[in-house]
């Protein structure tokens, strides 16, 4: 009897880890609603449907990290839309209280990439960014292929790779 009932267990483990394999989805960016620079509302997959490489980074303007993460991206930032026909979307979550200071901020470094506001972490909750900076990024069909915590400089190489891997 404990033969029996050790076979139909394993079986059922098995069955079931069988259909988890094949049921796998690719995550996607999720509709949720964030505002650009000019306060127009836009939702978030919009930017994942362009059918390019798309680098969604997280950042605040009281993030050290951040801050320089993107300064780094800005170095390669041409090379890289040569190269893979990227797009940088830089999703800010300061709060109501910073978001003034976005623009003249994004202004005086002259980051050219899109800067949206998520002033109430929606689409931060959504996705499990909890400190930035946070960087996605997305294959040319919206996929969530690659997802980076924190900054340490040369980080920017390692998110080079994986867009080599998808332009194969």
């Amino acid at each position: 009897m404990r033969l029996l009932l050790l076979s139909l267990l394993t079986f059922s483990f098995a069955a079931t880890a069988s259909a988890n394999d094949t049921t796998k989805q690719k995550q996607t960016l999720p509709s949720v609603q964030v505002k650009t620079l000019d306060g127009k509302t836009v939702n978030i997959q919009d930017y994942g449907k362009t059918g390019k490489i798309t680098i969604i980074s997280f950042w605040a303007t009281w993030c050290g990290p951040c801050i320089k993460e993107l300064d780094n991206v800005l170095d390669v930032y041409d090379e890289w839309q040569k190269k893979y026909g990227c797009e940088v979307i830089a999703v800010t979550i300061d709060d109501s209280r910073n978001i003034p200071k976005v623009k003249p901020f994004v202004n005086g470094k002259g980051w050219p990439f899109t800067i949206l506001t998520d002033e109430n972490k929606d689409l931060a909750r959504a996705l499990n960014v909890n400190n930035p900076p946070q960087v996605l990024l997305l294959d040319q069909q919206g996929n969530i292929v690659y997802v980076h915590n924190g900054y340490t400089e040369g980080s920017e190489l390692e998110l080079e790779e994986q867009m080599k891997k998808l332009i194969k």
